[in-house]
């Protein structure tokens, strides 16, 4: 497992990686088929399921942060 920082962005992030934001929050995913479910935090339940060519904004500490991810098995992080 890999722990990421906000520092490391853009970051492509594994299924066991972690991605921990300088307010605290934690982004990481499981695959679920073609689907990765995003979990932040500490959250079993997913903040959302993206699929190929999709993305997902995440606020935090008064940023925004892009989350997308393709057929690959990792999600792209990036501050927008």
């Amino acid at each position: 497992m890999a722990e990421y920082t906000q520092k490391d962005l853009p970051v492509h992030i594994h299924p066991d990686d972690l991605l921990r934001l300088d307010d605290g929050t934690t982004i990481r995913y499981e695959t679920s088929g073609e689907a990765k479910d995003i979990m932040l935090n500490d959250d079993f339940n997913a903040a959302c399921q993206l699929f190929p060519g999709n993305e997902f904004i995440v606020s935090a500490g008064g940023r925004d942060f892009r989350v997308s991810t393709g057929y690959e098995e990792n999600i792209t992080v990036e501050a927008i």
